[in-house]
């Protein structure tokens, strides 16, 4: 949320809003949200999605609470699950992983030498076998200053810890064939998750060599491509260690999201897919970040 700034309207103004509006916080906390002790679990650039954020404050616990503030937000925001919590409990600090996913039209993993119809493509084993074994090389902890902007090699901030990265199977929407690819780790820097899937898709493309990836988490510099924002979801955010002490101590519920599994997934193919199919099929953001690969030098530092 950007108090005092207009220009741009955030999800966290019109959740404040709704909060103000249905009773569960009184108005000077609205504008004050240290009052209420208000913390996201993670940031989100413009054009990303959420479909598992969670954010921590204190709340006044009135009757059918979900609904009345659903009831004062737009349709494509949803409260899904409310939980009690410890004792100043922050979302940010307790969170020990994050997942987000990114979903992309499969003609995007087709060699550059391959003449490709958006609608006519589909992908192959062979492809989608590479494209998860070049994944899977993220795994474990790796200095990613190469994926990220403003921090240097020596930067301890740079390097971070992935637990699992893949591409599950395509499906076709719109006549269009989608894949989703699925990362988590335990904490991501800006541009991070782009700039590893656009690395891959460089590669698989046949615009750089498999040895980049490695190359990359070196201390020379190398000109790694940022895939485009759209596509990209914060899927889960995990709280493991929370759960393990207080998640069964008999006063607090474990923050997992196993009941709302559903509606998440509702709320996905009614709100976050097609904006991202529509969008991808009106301004071809990947079709025209695909045609800047060959401008990159894979071979040199940057």
């Amino acid at each position: 949320r950007n108090m005092g700034s207009s220009q741009f309207k955030t999800i966290e103004d019109d959740l404040v809003s709704a909060l103000v509006q249905s009773g569960c916080i009184p108005e000077n906390h609205g504008e004050d949200m240290k009052k209420m002790s208000f913390q996201r679990c993670a940031r989100t650039d413009k054009g990303v999605s959420a479909a598992g954020q969670i954010v921590s404050l204190k709340v006044r616990l009135i009757d059918d609470i979900l609904e009345k503030i659903n009831n004062h937000l737009p349709s494509h925001i949803r409260i899904l699950g409310l939980k009690r919590v410890t004792g100043g409990f922050n979302s940010k600090n307790k969170c020990d992983a994050r997942t987000y996913s990114y979903m992309l039209p499969t003609f995007t993993f087709a060699h550059k030498d391959e003449d490709v119809q958006e609608e006519a493509y589909r992908l192959n084993n062979e492809t989608l076998e590479r494209v998860n074994k070049l994944l899977a090389c993220y795994k474990g902890t790796h200095n990613f200053h190469n994926f990220t902007s403003q921090k240097g090699p020596k930067d301890p901030s740079a390097k971070r810890y992935i637990m699992e990265m893949y591409c599950g199977e395509p499906f076709v929407r719109e006549n269009v064939e989608f894949a989703v690819i699925k990362v988590k780790g335990q904490s991501f820097m800006m541009h991070q998750i782009r700039k590893m899937i656009g690395l891959v898709i460089a590669i698989v493309k046949g615009y750089a060599a498999e040895s980049i990836i490695e190359r990359s988490w070196g201390e020379e510099k190398v000109d790694v491509p940022k895939a485009p924002g759209l596509g990209l979801v914060l899927e889960r955010v995990h709280f493991e260690k929370y759960n393990r002490r207080f998640g069964n101590d008999g006063l607090h519920e474990p923050l997992e999201w196993t009941e709302e599994e559903e509606k998440i997934a509702v709320f996905k193919e009614q709100y976050i897919y097609p904006t991202i199919i529509n969008t991808e099929r009106e301004e071809k953001s990947m079709m025209n970040w695909l045609s800047t690969l060959s401008i990159h030098d894979f071979n040199s530092s940057a």
